[in-house]
This record gives structure tokens, sequence and C-alpha cells, in this order.
């Protein structure tokens, strides 16, 4: 009996059967196709150019899956599908897919992708989603986060797994946070006076405040030096008080001085307003 003989076409249609029906040019060749044959299978159709080097076998409507991967390819060693496109291949949004985003130590001019380089890319943020190489859920949250509002950003679609219950905490803002030395000594200040506790750094309207009062209908804006020094913070803090008197809020601002050197003028403001908690 003899041998199975495995053809050069066929090996193809396995590498492609597990690639989302594509193959690389080095793929090709690897597989026992001479350059020539190349040429005449792209000009018969058989082999359709997607990107320099990364061919579909045989079709002409590929998947997003399909879109991705050649992306990814086309990027050469150690790419990955990151920013939104990677968010979409996460599931972690919603909607149409987004045009792919290309992560790689070397950066490539590809048609309609956008490619953006990492010097020293971790291997610890790459992974594989159905195939592909992409950036991790963690990585793939930081890359998008500037580009996002806060409440598209909370309500990514994180998916189970160690850590996701404090990550969620945060996004959606059920954590209380403390993001400044001068806010951990304003709450400090309030909690040791016995009066009830702000919520801190939670949504509000378009943005985070520092401390806030629901109940009370108070808002309190810390102005640390450090942090509000830019013309860009300046009309964010603006934007924020409009905001806190839209939604019918009380609104206050304390400067580093207030809460560090005279608090008791800091305190006392406060307890005009603010009841002090019951006594377990």
């Amino acid at each position: 009996m003899r041998p199975k003989v495995i053809t050069a076409d066929r090996r193809l249609s396995q590498i492609a059967s597990r690639a989302h029906g594509l193959v690389t040019r080095a793929q090709a060749l690897r597989a026992g196709i001479t350059p020539d044959e190349l040429k005449h299978r792209v000009r018969a159709g058989a082999l359709i150019r997607v990107h320099r080097g990364v061919y579909r076998v045989g079709h002409r409507a590929p998947s997003y899956e399909a879109r991705y991967l050649a992306a990814v390819l086309a990027g050469g060693e150690g790419a990955l599908l990151s920013g939104l496109s990677a968010a979409h291949l996460h599931r972690l949004v919603k909607g149409s897919p987004p045009p792919p985003e290309v992560t790689a130590p070397t950066v490539r001019r590809i048609r309609g992708v956008r490619t953006k380089r990492r010097v020293r890319p971790n291997a610890r943020e790459a992974t594989r989603v159905r195939g592909i190489p992409v950036t991790t859920v963690e990585r793939t949250l930081i890359d998008i986060a500037p580009s996002l509002l806060v409440d598209k950003l909370a309500r990514a679609r994180v998916p189970k797994a160690p850590g996701t219950g404090k990550l969620r905490a945060v996004l959606e803002g059920d954590a209380s946070l403390s993001l400044s030395k001068l806010e951990e000594r304003a709450v400090k200040l309030v909690r040791d006076d016995g009066l009830v506790l702000p919520e801190t750094n939670r949504p509000a309207g378009g943005h985070r405040v520092d401390l806030r009062w629901p109940a009370q209908r108070l808002t309190v804006e810390l102005d640390g030096y450090h942090y509000h020094r830019s013309r860009h913070a300046w009309e964010r803090d603006r934007k924020r008080e409009r905001e806190a008197r839209a939604r019918g809020d009380d609104f206050r601002r304390f400067t580093h001085d207030d809460v560090f050197e005279t608090p008791e003028v800091y305190l006392r403001e406060l307890r005009a307003v603010i009841p002090r908690r019951a006594q377990r």
C-alpha cells in the first residue's frame, strides 16, 4: 500500500483551517510552494492578498476574526491585537467590530490597520483568543481607558477571573478610593470628628468627584497644587462645579492649606451641614 502523499495545496488548506482561512508567504514556502507558484495562485484567485505576505485561501468573505488575525500576521514577530479591537475580541465592549489595531516591537505601515510601537512587549501581557495573539484583558483595559468615557469604561464587560470583583468595583465606582494624601487627610479629619463619611472618587455626572455626601447633597472638591496647576485641570474643575450645582448639590472647595494647616476651618464648615455618625 502506497503511503499517502500530502500535496502542497493540502498543507496550505490545513494551515488555513486553523487560522481563520489565512496563510502567510513564509508558511506557503515551507509547505513546498515556490515563489513563482505563489504568484500564479494569486493571479488565479486561489490565494487572495490581504496584506503584504498575508493571504486568504480561496474565499472573499472573511470574518472579523480573519481581519484581526491578518493584521497581526502583517505586523510581524511579536505583534498583538490591541486597543478597541482587542476589547471587542475579548467581548469587553459591544457593537460592530472596530478597525484592527496592532502593537508590535517594529511598526509597519499596514493599510487599514492602526499600528503602535511597544519597544519591550511584556510576555505576561499577551494571550490568545480564538487563535489570535492579543493583549490580555488587563493590558487592553489600560490601553482603551484614555479613549473611553468613564461610563463606557465602567460598562466594559470584564470576564470572570481572579481580581475581577475588585476591578469591577473600581470601574463602577463601588470602591471607596482615596487617590492622594490630600484626600486621605480630608477623610481622616471627617472620620476622627465623628461626622458621616463621604463617598470618595465616585462618578457623578460626567466626572468623578473628590468627596460627596449624597444624602446631604454636598459635593466637595480638594485643590492640591500638583493636580490643579494646568489649564486643563482648571477647566475640568469648573465643569465639575457646574455639574454639582446642576444636580442640586451644594458645592464647597478646600485647598491643601485648609486641610493641613487650618483643619478647624475645614471641619467647621462641614459640621454645619454634615450630621454626626450614629454611635454603636
